[in-house]
């Protein structure tokens, strides 16, 4: 009887991650994504949106390697952040706004469609809560 306890054990755990996995990528494929056009003339753009529990936004937009970009984000829920995808990339971030806070200043590494990824912390999203924030976006030369 105790074998048998002992083996259920492990594929206890192993269906549980199996369980999670699967409820990560299902949470990954409701990503809105945006793309974002700045007005002609001009370096930049604001955006003014919600998310809500688990919602994710991805701000598409397209830059040259070596030109400067600046992100920004001011909400009231501090549970809520911005990740910068280089092009290519759809999970690994070059900057991750809930370990260096929500400002970006950089010289860009790459050409191509860069990703501001707008979401809300586990601990927040769990409790359903609500973030309204504005996000600003500015692009310049590089020169």
């Amino acid at each position: 009887m105790k074998i048998q306890f002992a083996v259920l054990k492990p594929i206890k755990l192993l269906l549980g991650l199996i369980l999670f996995m699967i409820t990560m990528f299902a949470a990954a494929d409701d990503i809105r994504t945006e793309q974002v056009q700045f007005n002609k003339g001009t370096s930049g753009t604001v955006v003014e949106d919600t998310i809500k529990g688990y919602e994710v936004v991805d701000y598409v937009l397209n830059a040259r390697e070596g030109q400067h970009m600046n992100v920004s984000m001011a909400t009231k829920n501090t549970a809520t952040y911005f990740n910068i995808m280089a092009p290519g990339e759809n999970e690994a971030a070059m900057f991750n706004g809930s370990v260096n806070g929500n400002q970006f200043e950089g010289k860009l590494p790459a050409n191509g469609d860069y990703k501001v990824r707008v979401y809300m912390m586990r601990s927040a999203a769990r409790r359903n809560e609500v973030a309204d924030y504005r996000l600003e976006i500015i692009i310049d030369s590089g020169k």
